[in-house]
Protein backbone atom coordinates (compact mmCIF):
# COMPACT_ATOMS: atom_id res chain seq x y z
CA UNK A 1 0.00 0.00 0.00
CA UNK A 2 2.64 2.23 1.26
CA UNK A 3 4.63 1.53 -2.07
CA UNK A 4 1.52 2.04 -4.71
CA UNK A 5 1.25 5.45 -2.90
CA UNK A 6 4.57 6.76 -2.53
CA UNK A 7 4.13 6.08 -7.08
CA UNK A 8 1.47 8.75 -7.18
CA UNK A 9 2.75 11.14 -4.54
CA UNK A 10 5.14 14.08 -5.37
CA UNK A 11 9.34 12.72 -5.94
CA UNK A 12 10.70 14.84 -4.20
CA UNK A 13 14.16 14.22 -5.04
CA UNK A 14 15.00 17.82 -6.49
CA UNK A 15 13.91 19.26 -2.99
CA UNK A 16 16.51 16.93 -1.38
CA UNK A 17 19.61 17.44 -4.07
CA UNK A 18 19.80 20.92 -4.66
CA UNK A 19 19.75 23.71 -2.05
CA UNK A 20 19.63 26.30 -4.45
CA UNK A 21 16.05 24.52 -5.53
CA UNK A 22 14.95 24.68 -2.15
CA UNK A 23 15.28 28.55 -2.28
CA UNK A 24 13.94 29.37 -5.47
CA UNK A 25 10.86 27.18 -4.12
CA UNK A 26 10.24 29.21 -1.20
CA UNK A 27 10.67 32.49 -3.09
CA UNK A 28 8.53 31.49 -5.62
CA UNK A 29 6.10 30.60 -3.34
CA UNK A 30 6.20 33.75 -1.34
CA UNK A 31 6.13 35.72 -4.71
CA UNK A 32 3.15 33.81 -6.68
CA UNK A 33 0.65 34.64 -3.03
CA UNK A 34 1.85 38.37 -3.44
CA UNK A 35 1.34 38.52 -6.93
CA UNK A 36 -2.10 36.67 -6.97
CA UNK A 37 -3.11 39.19 -4.39
CA UNK A 38 -3.04 41.79 -6.61
CA UNK A 39 -3.91 39.83 -9.56
CA UNK A 40 -7.22 39.83 -8.20
CA UNK A 41 -7.46 43.40 -6.59
CA UNK A 42 -6.24 45.13 -9.84
CA UNK A 43 -8.86 43.74 -12.47
CA UNK A 44 -11.57 44.50 -9.57
CA UNK A 45 -10.26 48.23 -9.02
CA UNK A 46 -10.70 48.78 -12.92
CA UNK A 47 -13.87 47.49 -12.79
CA UNK A 48 -14.97 49.67 -10.15
CA UNK A 49 -13.73 52.99 -11.46
CA UNK A 50 -15.24 51.81 -14.74
CA UNK A 51 -17.76 49.70 -15.04
CA UNK A 52 -16.07 48.24 -18.72
CA UNK A 53 -15.52 44.85 -19.34
CA UNK A 54 -13.48 46.53 -22.26
CA UNK A 55 -11.28 48.65 -19.64
CA UNK A 56 -10.46 45.74 -17.70
CA UNK A 57 -9.39 43.52 -20.67
CA UNK A 58 -7.30 46.55 -22.24
CA UNK A 59 -4.82 45.47 -18.72
CA UNK A 60 -3.78 43.16 -21.04
CA UNK A 61 -3.28 45.08 -24.22
CA UNK A 62 -1.16 47.71 -21.97
CA UNK A 63 1.13 44.48 -20.70
CA UNK A 64 1.25 43.15 -24.30
CA UNK A 65 4.32 45.61 -25.84
CA UNK A 66 6.51 45.50 -22.82
CA UNK A 67 6.27 42.13 -22.21
CA UNK A 68 7.42 40.92 -25.84
CA UNK A 69 10.09 43.50 -26.21
CA UNK A 70 11.80 42.48 -22.46
CA UNK A 71 10.92 38.77 -22.70
CA UNK A 72 12.99 38.74 -25.60
CA UNK A 73 15.53 40.78 -24.22
CA UNK A 74 15.36 39.08 -20.98
CA UNK A 75 16.03 35.70 -22.79
CA UNK A 76 18.93 37.47 -24.44
CA UNK A 77 20.12 39.45 -20.38
CA UNK A 78 19.93 35.52 -18.77
CA UNK A 79 22.29 33.90 -21.25
CA UNK A 80 24.97 37.05 -20.72
CA UNK A 81 24.56 37.84 -17.17
CA UNK A 82 24.28 36.25 -13.79
CA UNK A 83 21.27 34.91 -13.92
CA UNK A 84 20.38 35.03 -10.10
CA UNK A 85 21.20 39.19 -10.11
CA UNK A 86 18.54 39.63 -12.60
CA UNK A 87 15.91 37.39 -10.76
CA UNK A 88 17.08 39.59 -7.81
CA UNK A 89 17.07 43.01 -8.86
CA UNK A 90 13.75 42.59 -10.86
CA UNK A 91 11.77 41.11 -8.01
CA UNK A 92 12.97 44.50 -6.35
CA UNK A 93 11.29 46.36 -9.03
CA UNK A 94 8.02 44.60 -8.19
CA UNK A 95 8.49 45.47 -4.66
CA UNK A 96 8.27 48.94 -5.70
CA UNK A 97 5.28 48.62 -7.92
CA UNK A 98 3.36 46.79 -5.75
CA UNK A 99 4.00 50.17 -3.41
CA UNK A 100 2.76 52.16 -5.76
CA UNK A 101 -0.81 50.34 -6.39
CA UNK A 102 -0.91 50.47 -2.66
CA UNK A 103 -0.07 54.36 -2.88
CA UNK A 104 -2.57 54.98 -5.42
CA UNK A 105 -5.26 52.82 -3.60
CA UNK A 106 -5.02 55.32 -0.28
CA UNK A 107 -5.67 58.07 -2.10
CA UNK A 108 -9.20 59.93 -1.10
CA UNK A 109 -10.15 58.94 -5.01
CA UNK A 110 -8.00 56.55 -6.51
CA UNK A 111 -6.89 57.10 -9.91
CA UNK A 112 -7.24 54.84 -13.22
CA UNK A 113 -4.17 55.52 -15.09
CA UNK A 114 -1.51 54.54 -12.74
CA UNK A 115 -3.59 51.35 -12.71
CA UNK A 116 -2.40 50.84 -16.48
CA UNK A 117 1.00 52.46 -15.66
CA UNK A 118 2.00 49.59 -13.26
CA UNK A 119 0.57 46.61 -15.73
CA UNK A 120 2.69 48.05 -17.94
CA UNK A 121 5.90 48.03 -15.76
CA UNK A 122 4.54 44.63 -14.14
CA UNK A 123 4.53 43.08 -17.21
CA UNK A 124 8.59 44.45 -18.61
CA UNK A 125 9.76 43.35 -15.38
CA UNK A 126 8.28 40.16 -15.70
CA UNK A 127 9.44 39.59 -19.32
CA UNK A 128 13.19 40.27 -18.06
CA UNK A 129 12.83 37.67 -14.88
CA UNK A 130 11.09 34.87 -16.42
CA UNK A 131 13.45 33.67 -18.99
CA UNK A 132 16.71 33.98 -15.93
CA UNK A 133 14.30 31.81 -13.69
CA UNK A 134 13.37 29.40 -16.23
CA UNK A 135 16.83 28.92 -17.57
CA UNK A 136 18.34 28.65 -14.51
CA UNK A 137 15.97 25.31 -13.25
CA UNK A 138 17.91 22.80 -15.51
CA UNK A 139 21.57 24.34 -13.77
CA UNK A 140 20.41 23.77 -10.28
CA UNK A 141 18.71 20.37 -10.88
CA UNK A 142 20.23 16.74 -12.32
CA UNK A 143 18.87 16.17 -15.70
CA UNK A 144 16.83 13.11 -14.59
CA UNK A 145 15.11 14.89 -11.99
CA UNK A 146 13.42 17.72 -14.38
CA UNK A 147 10.12 15.96 -14.92
CA UNK A 148 10.02 15.87 -11.21
CA UNK A 149 11.19 19.42 -10.22
CA UNK A 150 8.63 21.06 -13.14
CA UNK A 151 5.68 19.36 -10.96
CA UNK A 152 7.31 20.05 -7.84
CA UNK A 153 7.41 23.81 -9.60
CA UNK A 154 3.49 23.93 -10.33
CA UNK A 155 2.81 22.26 -6.97
CA UNK A 156 4.26 25.72 -5.41
CA UNK A 157 2.47 28.00 -8.07
CA UNK A 158 -0.58 26.62 -7.41
CA UNK A 159 -0.64 26.41 -3.58
CA UNK A 160 -0.22 30.31 -3.96
CA UNK A 161 -2.68 30.46 -7.05
CA UNK A 162 -5.14 29.16 -4.64
CA UNK A 163 -4.14 30.62 -1.17
CA UNK A 164 -3.70 33.95 -3.00
CA UNK A 165 -6.77 34.84 -5.19
CA UNK A 166 -9.30 33.06 -2.46
CA UNK A 167 -7.76 35.06 0.51
CA UNK A 168 -7.71 38.38 -2.08
CA UNK A 169 -11.44 37.93 -2.60
CA UNK A 170 -12.37 38.26 0.93
CA UNK A 171 -9.77 41.03 1.82
CA UNK A 172 -10.93 43.27 -1.10
CA UNK A 173 -14.64 42.30 -0.48
CA UNK A 174 -14.51 43.56 3.44
CA UNK A 175 -11.22 45.52 3.29
CA UNK A 176 -10.54 47.44 0.17
CA UNK A 177 -7.76 47.29 -2.28
CA UNK A 178 -5.03 48.77 -0.09
CA UNK A 179 -4.27 45.44 1.89
CA UNK A 180 -4.40 43.30 -0.71
CA UNK A 181 -1.40 45.79 -2.22
CA UNK A 182 0.14 45.59 1.18
CA UNK A 183 0.04 42.00 1.66
CA UNK A 184 1.66 42.19 -2.06
CA UNK A 185 4.25 44.40 -1.39
CA UNK A 186 5.47 42.45 1.58
CA UNK A 187 5.22 39.21 0.02
CA UNK A 188 8.50 41.02 -2.62
CA UNK A 189 10.31 42.42 0.46
CA UNK A 190 10.59 38.83 2.01
CA UNK A 191 11.17 37.55 -2.15
CA UNK A 192 13.79 39.86 -2.05
CA UNK A 193 15.29 38.56 1.43
CA UNK A 194 15.47 34.91 -0.30
CA UNK A 195 17.10 35.62 -3.50
CA UNK A 196 20.40 37.17 -1.72
CA UNK A 197 21.24 33.86 -0.62
CA UNK A 198 21.22 32.04 -4.19
CA UNK A 199 24.39 30.82 -5.42
CA UNK A 200 26.05 32.70 -8.00
CA UNK A 201 24.60 31.49 -11.59
CA UNK A 202 27.24 33.02 -13.74
CA UNK A 203 26.59 32.93 -17.79
CA UNK A 204 29.07 30.60 -20.28
CA UNK A 205 33.05 32.24 -20.25
CA UNK A 206 32.35 32.97 -24.19
CA UNK A 207 28.63 34.68 -23.91
CA UNK A 208 28.54 37.75 -25.67
CA UNK A 209 26.22 40.59 -24.79
CA UNK A 210 22.59 40.60 -25.16
CA UNK A 211 21.99 41.51 -28.83
CA UNK A 212 19.45 41.20 -31.31
CA UNK A 213 21.68 38.68 -33.19
CA UNK A 214 21.54 36.61 -30.74
CA UNK A 215 17.88 36.59 -29.94
CA UNK A 216 17.90 35.77 -33.66
CA UNK A 217 20.19 32.39 -33.19
CA UNK A 218 16.97 31.60 -30.44
CA UNK A 219 14.81 32.07 -32.52
CA UNK A 220 15.85 30.41 -35.57
CA UNK A 221 17.23 27.64 -33.36
CA UNK A 222 12.90 27.02 -31.91
CA UNK A 223 12.29 27.30 -35.90
CA UNK A 224 14.38 24.58 -36.81
CA UNK A 225 13.07 22.14 -33.89
CA UNK A 226 9.06 21.26 -34.63
CA UNK A 227 8.37 19.66 -31.17
CA UNK A 228 9.56 22.93 -29.26
CA UNK A 229 7.69 25.11 -31.98
CA UNK A 230 4.75 22.91 -31.09
CA UNK A 231 4.50 23.35 -27.56
CA UNK A 232 5.21 27.10 -28.47
CA UNK A 233 2.09 27.37 -30.42
CA UNK A 234 -0.49 25.09 -28.49
CA UNK A 235 0.06 27.08 -25.42
CA UNK A 236 -0.33 30.35 -27.55
CA UNK A 237 -3.45 29.09 -29.29
CA UNK A 238 -4.94 27.50 -25.93
CA UNK A 239 -4.79 30.83 -23.99
CA UNK A 240 -5.33 33.92 -26.44
CA UNK A 241 -9.02 31.86 -27.25
CA UNK A 242 -9.59 30.29 -24.17
CA UNK A 243 -8.03 32.67 -20.93
CA UNK A 244 -11.68 34.45 -19.47
CA UNK A 245 -9.87 35.17 -16.27
CA UNK A 246 -10.53 39.04 -16.85
CA UNK A 247 -14.31 38.53 -17.22
CA UNK A 248 -14.51 36.53 -13.55
CA UNK A 249 -15.77 39.86 -11.68
CA UNK A 250 -18.40 40.06 -14.44
CA UNK A 251 -19.20 36.25 -14.45
CA UNK A 252 -20.09 36.66 -10.61
CA UNK A 253 -22.08 39.48 -11.59
CA UNK A 254 -24.34 37.74 -14.06
CA UNK A 255 -24.91 34.85 -11.41
CA UNK A 256 -25.41 36.73 -8.84
CA UNK A 257 -22.78 34.92 -6.83
CA UNK A 258 -20.00 38.23 -5.96
CA UNK A 259 -18.67 35.73 -2.81
CA UNK A 260 -17.50 33.30 -5.55
CA UNK A 261 -14.87 35.53 -7.34
CA UNK A 262 -12.38 34.68 -5.67
CA UNK A 263 -13.59 31.15 -5.56
CA UNK A 264 -13.36 31.37 -9.68
CA UNK A 265 -9.85 32.66 -9.30
CA UNK A 266 -8.48 30.13 -7.16
CA UNK A 267 -10.83 27.28 -8.69
CA UNK A 268 -7.97 26.46 -11.56
CA UNK A 269 -5.59 25.97 -9.09
CA UNK A 270 -7.39 23.46 -7.12
CA UNK A 271 -7.58 20.91 -10.48
CA UNK A 272 -4.00 21.95 -10.82
CA UNK A 273 -2.98 21.24 -7.41
CA UNK A 274 -4.93 18.10 -7.61
CA UNK A 275 -2.69 16.74 -10.64
CA UNK A 276 0.40 17.64 -8.73
CA UNK A 277 -0.22 15.89 -5.67
CA UNK A 278 -0.91 13.00 -7.74
CA UNK A 279 2.20 13.76 -9.88
CA UNK A 280 4.91 10.91 -8.93
CA UNK A 281 3.96 9.14 -12.41
CA UNK A 282 5.31 12.23 -14.59
CA UNK A 283 8.71 10.92 -13.80
CA UNK A 284 7.49 7.89 -15.45
CA UNK A 285 6.32 9.56 -18.65
CA UNK A 286 8.33 9.75 -22.26
CA UNK A 287 5.49 10.93 -24.78
CA UNK A 288 5.16 14.66 -22.99
CA UNK A 289 4.25 15.98 -26.61
CA UNK A 290 0.57 14.10 -26.27
CA UNK A 291 0.36 15.65 -22.55
CA UNK A 292 0.81 19.12 -24.02
CA UNK A 293 -1.94 18.17 -26.73
CA UNK A 294 -4.28 16.46 -24.59
CA UNK A 295 -4.11 19.12 -21.49
CA UNK A 296 -4.85 21.92 -23.75
CA UNK A 297 -7.53 20.63 -25.74
CA UNK A 298 -9.23 19.67 -21.74
CA UNK A 299 -8.52 23.16 -21.03
CA UNK A 300 -10.33 24.64 -23.65
CA UNK A 301 -13.56 22.03 -23.45
CA UNK A 302 -13.76 22.29 -19.71
CA UNK A 303 -14.02 26.88 -20.10
CA UNK A 304 -16.50 26.17 -22.82
CA UNK A 305 -18.56 23.92 -20.30
CA UNK A 306 -17.80 27.03 -17.86
CA UNK A 307 -19.84 29.26 -20.49
CA UNK A 308 -22.46 26.68 -21.00
CA UNK A 309 -23.77 26.39 -17.14
CA UNK A 310 -25.20 28.88 -15.07
CA UNK A 311 -24.83 27.26 -11.42
CA UNK A 312 -22.39 28.98 -9.97
CA UNK A 313 -21.03 25.81 -8.33
CA UNK A 314 -20.73 23.76 -11.89
CA UNK A 315 -19.17 26.73 -12.84
CA UNK A 316 -15.80 26.26 -10.62
CA UNK A 317 -16.02 22.63 -10.69
CA UNK A 318 -15.44 23.66 -15.04
CA UNK A 319 -12.68 25.45 -13.81
CA UNK A 320 -10.98 23.31 -11.78
CA UNK A 321 -11.29 20.75 -14.21
CA UNK A 322 -9.79 23.77 -16.89
CA UNK A 323 -7.20 23.99 -14.45
CA UNK A 324 -6.57 20.32 -14.20
CA UNK A 325 -5.56 20.03 -18.23
CA UNK A 326 -3.71 23.64 -17.96
CA UNK A 327 -1.62 21.21 -15.35
CA UNK A 328 -1.20 18.34 -17.80
CA UNK A 329 0.03 20.56 -20.36
CA UNK A 330 1.92 22.69 -18.63
CA UNK A 331 4.23 19.58 -17.57
CA UNK A 332 4.55 18.43 -20.93
CA UNK A 333 6.04 21.92 -22.03
CA UNK A 334 8.36 22.25 -19.19
CA UNK A 335 9.42 18.83 -19.26
CA UNK A 336 10.55 18.89 -23.12
CA UNK A 337 11.64 22.81 -22.70
CA UNK A 338 14.26 21.55 -20.29
CA UNK A 339 14.96 17.93 -21.69
CA UNK A 340 16.11 19.51 -25.27
CA UNK A 341 17.33 23.17 -24.72
CA UNK A 342 21.13 23.71 -24.56
CA UNK A 343 22.16 25.50 -21.99
CA UNK A 344 24.36 28.10 -24.13
CA UNK A 345 20.73 28.76 -25.70
CA UNK A 346 18.56 28.72 -22.62
CA UNK A 347 18.17 32.17 -22.02
CA UNK A 348 17.03 33.55 -25.62
CA UNK A 349 14.77 30.17 -25.22
CA UNK A 350 12.81 31.26 -22.53
CA UNK A 351 12.83 34.33 -23.50
CA UNK A 352 10.17 33.08 -26.89
CA UNK A 353 8.62 30.63 -24.49
CA UNK A 354 7.82 34.13 -22.79
CA UNK A 355 5.71 34.89 -25.48
CA UNK A 356 3.97 31.62 -25.15
CA UNK A 357 3.63 31.53 -21.79
CA UNK A 358 2.50 35.36 -21.14
CA UNK A 359 1.43 37.14 -24.35
CA UNK A 360 -1.91 34.39 -25.37
CA UNK A 361 -3.09 35.19 -21.16
CA UNK A 362 -2.26 39.10 -21.95
CA UNK A 363 -4.54 38.86 -25.78
CA UNK A 364 -7.01 36.24 -24.42
CA UNK A 365 -7.47 39.11 -21.78
CA UNK A 366 -8.26 41.24 -24.58
CA UNK A 367 -9.85 38.65 -26.56
CA UNK A 368 -12.28 38.00 -23.58
CA UNK A 369 -13.03 41.76 -22.86
CA UNK A 370 -14.03 42.59 -26.29
CA UNK A 371 -15.99 39.32 -26.86
CA UNK A 372 -17.92 39.63 -23.52
CA UNK A 373 -18.43 43.48 -24.57
CA UNK A 374 -20.44 42.34 -27.69
CA UNK A 375 -22.21 39.23 -27.07
CA UNK A 376 -22.07 38.57 -23.14
CA UNK A 377 -20.54 37.44 -20.41
CA UNK A 378 -20.53 33.81 -21.14
CA UNK A 379 -20.14 33.24 -24.90
CA UNK A 380 -17.33 34.81 -24.26
CA UNK A 381 -16.63 31.55 -22.74
CA UNK A 382 -17.46 29.12 -24.39
CA UNK A 383 -17.10 30.59 -28.03
CA UNK A 384 -13.58 30.70 -27.00
CA UNK A 385 -13.25 27.40 -25.17
CA UNK A 386 -14.52 25.84 -28.54
CA UNK A 387 -11.79 27.74 -30.84
CA UNK A 388 -9.34 26.64 -28.51
CA UNK A 389 -10.35 22.93 -28.72
CA UNK A 390 -10.31 23.12 -32.59
CA UNK A 391 -7.02 25.42 -33.08
CA UNK A 392 -5.22 23.14 -30.79
CA UNK A 393 -6.53 19.74 -32.67
CA UNK A 394 -5.07 21.68 -36.35
CA UNK A 395 -2.01 22.88 -34.63
CA UNK A 396 -1.55 19.01 -33.66
CA UNK A 397 -2.09 17.85 -36.98
CA UNK A 398 0.18 19.94 -38.91
CA UNK A 399 3.19 19.14 -36.26
CA UNK A 400 3.12 15.80 -35.78
CA UNK A 401 6.61 15.18 -34.14
CA UNK A 402 4.89 16.85 -31.42
CA UNK A 403 2.50 13.80 -30.40
CA UNK A 404 5.10 11.72 -31.32
CA UNK A 405 7.96 13.03 -29.03
CA UNK A 406 9.86 10.58 -26.77
CA UNK A 407 11.81 11.55 -24.52
CA UNK A 408 14.66 8.08 -24.34
CA UNK A 409 14.25 9.05 -28.62
CA UNK A 410 14.35 12.10 -29.68
CA UNK A 411 17.69 13.18 -30.53
CA UNK A 412 17.92 16.47 -28.90
CA UNK A 413 16.99 14.74 -25.65
CA UNK A 414 19.76 12.51 -25.95
CA UNK A 415 21.94 14.64 -26.35
CA UNK A 416 21.57 17.14 -23.65
CA UNK A 417 21.25 13.77 -21.91
CA UNK A 418 24.35 12.96 -22.26
CA UNK A 419 26.07 15.98 -22.22
CA UNK A 420 24.37 16.73 -18.39
CA UNK A 421 25.64 13.17 -17.19
CA UNK A 422 29.26 13.89 -18.59
CA UNK A 423 29.10 16.89 -17.06
CA UNK A 424 28.12 15.54 -13.47
CA UNK A 425 30.80 13.02 -13.76
CA UNK A 426 33.09 15.47 -13.75
CA UNK A 427 34.42 15.32 -17.35
CA UNK A 428 33.17 19.05 -18.81
CA UNK A 429 31.45 21.74 -17.22
CA UNK A 430 28.05 22.55 -18.25
CA UNK A 431 28.68 25.47 -20.29
CA UNK A 432 31.03 23.35 -22.59
CA UNK A 433 28.60 20.45 -22.64
CA UNK A 434 25.95 22.92 -24.16
CA UNK A 435 28.02 23.53 -26.95
CA UNK A 436 28.17 19.82 -27.62
CA UNK A 437 24.35 20.55 -27.97
CA UNK A 438 23.53 23.09 -30.48
CA UNK A 439 21.83 22.28 -33.37
CA UNK A 440 23.79 21.39 -36.56
CA UNK A 441 24.51 23.36 -39.13
CA UNK A 442 24.46 27.14 -36.02
CA UNK A 443 28.23 28.00 -35.79
CA UNK A 444 29.01 29.89 -32.74
CA UNK A 445 31.60 32.77 -33.17
CA UNK A 446 34.42 33.52 -30.03
CA UNK A 447 32.10 36.15 -28.72
CA UNK A 448 29.02 33.61 -28.21
CA UNK A 449 26.98 34.18 -31.45
CA UNK A 450 26.45 32.76 -34.01
CA UNK A 451 28.79 32.47 -36.58
CA UNK A 452 28.11 34.11 -40.66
Amino acid sequence: MISKLSAVLPDLSPWRSSRDFRLLWVQGLVTYFGSFMALVALPLQIKELTGSPLAVGAMGAVELVPLVIFGLYGGALADAVDRGRVILLTEAGLGLLALVLLVNAVLPEPMLWPLYVVAAGVAALAGLQRPALDSLLARIVPHDQLAAAAALNALRWQIGAIAGPALAGLVVAYAGNAPAYATTAVCFTVSVLLCLRLSPAPPAENAGRPSLRGIAEGARYAWSRPVLLGTYAVDLAAMFFAFPNTIFPFLADELDADWSLGLMYAAGSVGSVLVSLTSGWVSRVRRHGLLVVCGAAGWGLAVAAAGWTSNVWLVLVCLGLAGAGDMLSGLGRSTIWNQTVPDGLRGRLAGIEVLSYSVGPQLGQVRAGAMAGWTGTRPAFWTGGLACVVSVGLLATALPKLLTYDAQTDEDARRRRAAHTAAAGGRETADTASTETEPAGVRTAPDGLPGA
